[in-house]
């Protein structure tokens, strides 16, 4: 089936920048970041069996699409004309799509994980993305909690002064669901947070998280098994901001993840 058909059969479209969600004016850093976050959502080996055969297809589609913007020759016809030139041609041909993604990204560590927050945390980017949490959820701080990366619930009180200073002074505007949330729902936010980090915690100690890559991948199985949980948003989400090629490139993309203490 020709690419632009797929696209419109998994993707619902057969515009290739609205597959991987960006602009017509990214960057070949921001197809990368783009292609790597999407693909974590519909990897075959996060599919069950049912959907195993439409994720794999969907994950195929997805990496030719990235396969294409990236080319420069392949880019340009196809932002000209509108077509992709799939004829004799090697790039959109089927071929181990599951190693292509690999050779481009490497696994993270738990190390990586940390030293990620550590220069995240107070940082122009967390603001930005904070000032962006704020204005999709409307002031919502239950979805501006899970939006932000690596946020928890002790970063509430930081998170509300520095909405309400840029408020004040013009930069965002106010919302009912922020200026008049009710003690009832922060108190139900706060006893659901402590919650998680309890069983977060508890699943840790229960398959000897030691910060090595293979009991990283244990937490994810462990939690897989049970419940979308915050730790398991941690890991796929967090992959998707904080990664780094091969070649010692290192890219950046928005998703949700819940750091620990």
């Amino acid at each position: 089936m020709p690419l632009l058909d797929s696209c419109e059969r998994f993707f619902g479209t057969r515009d290739l920048y609205t597959v991987l969600s960006v602009g017509r004016d990214a960057s070949d850093a921001d197809l990368r970041r783009a292609y790597r976050r999407q693909a974590l959502l519909v990897h075959p080996d996060r599919a069950g069996a049912a959907e195993r055969q439409t994720a794999t297809a969907s994950f195929q589609v997805l990496s030719k699409v990235h396969a294409v913007l990236i080319d420069k020759e392949h880019r340009a016809l196809y932002d000209e004309q509108g077509i992709v030139d799939e004829e004799n041609d090697t790039i959109t041909q089927d071929k181990d799509w599951d190693q292509y993604f690999r050779l481009l990204f490497k696994k993270i560590t738990v190390a990586d994980i940390r030293a990620f927050e550590e220069t995240y945390r107070e940082s122009e980017e967390e603001r930005d993305d904070l000032r962006k949490a704020y204005l999709d959820s409307q002031g919502d701080m239950d979805k501006i909690l899970a939006t932000v990366l690596c946020a928890r619930i002790e970063d509430e009180p930081r998170f509300v002064i520095f909405l309400e200073t840029s408020i004040k002074a013009g930069d965002l505007p106010t919302y009912p669901a922020f200026r008049k949330e009710s003690k009832r729902k922060r108190e139900a936010r706060r006893r659901r947070y402590r919650a998680e980090a309890q069983e977060a915690e508890e699943t840790a100690k229960e398959i000897g998280l030691d910060g090595t890559e293979t009991s990283l991948t244990a937490l994810i199985k462990k939690q897989q098994e049970k419940h979308q949980s915050k730790m398991e948003s941690l890991l796929d989400n967090l992959e998707a901001k904080y990664c780094r090629t091969n070649k010692g490139s290192s890219g950046k993309a928005s998703g949700k993840c819940k750091g620990k203490k």
